[in-house]
């Protein structure tokens, strides 16, 4: 494989494993929000109104930087009925096709989403909600996260190829 194309493998690679880390930690921070939002309620009596809203924020935010991570370690959910009982070779072929489903879906839904942000940017959108906190910023979240998925396909179509060719740029699961 050309340098360039290992090069932005790698690069992949460790952008999306350095962002899914950090996905990771997201966690700990719902836990806080619904841990204050508990506490807030249950000890002072005081409910606070934005507690849901962030949380479902942070989720979102969670899963979806995490998406490109869990794809690079292969640990989303596919059939394996058939796919698990193939060779290395058999399963990067059948990747190296069924990936650009995947790509042509995640171009869809990032036209979307940047639309989707442009729209919310544009006219300071708010949810509906007594907090009413802006949109763009989860808006923009979910967009950057889609994106990352879009190049970690890539970057598994590219391992898949090489695989396919007989050098394996590694880093791809096999098993």
């Amino acid at each position: 494989m050309p340098r360039a194309v290992i090069a932005f493998v790698r690069a992949v690679d460790a952008f999306n494993e350095a962002v899914g880390r950090f996905a990771m930690g997201l966690f700990f921070l719902l836990a806080a929000i619904l841990l204050y939002s508990v506490a807030s309620r249950a000890i002072f009596g005081v409910p606070v109104n934005w507690a849901l809203e962030m949380s479902q924020f942070v989720l979102s935010a969670y899963y979806l930087l995490g998406g490109a991570y869990a794809m690079q370690l292969g640990s989303h959910v596919r059939m394996d009925l058939i796919y698990a009982s193939r060779t290395p070779r058999t399963r990067a072929m059948i990747d190296a096709f069924t990936i650009f489903f995947v790509i042509f879906y995640l171009g869809v839904l990032i036209a979307g989403g940047l639309s989707s942000t442009e729209y919310a940017i544009t006219y300071n959108q708010k949810n509906y909600t007594s907090w009413a906190p802006p949109m763009w910023p989860i808006k923009m979240i979910m967009t950057f996260g889609v994106f990352l998925v879009l190049l970690q396909a890539l970057s598994n179509l590219c391992k898949d190829i090489a695989l396919l060719r007989g050098t394996p740029i590694g880093g791809k699961p096999v098993a």
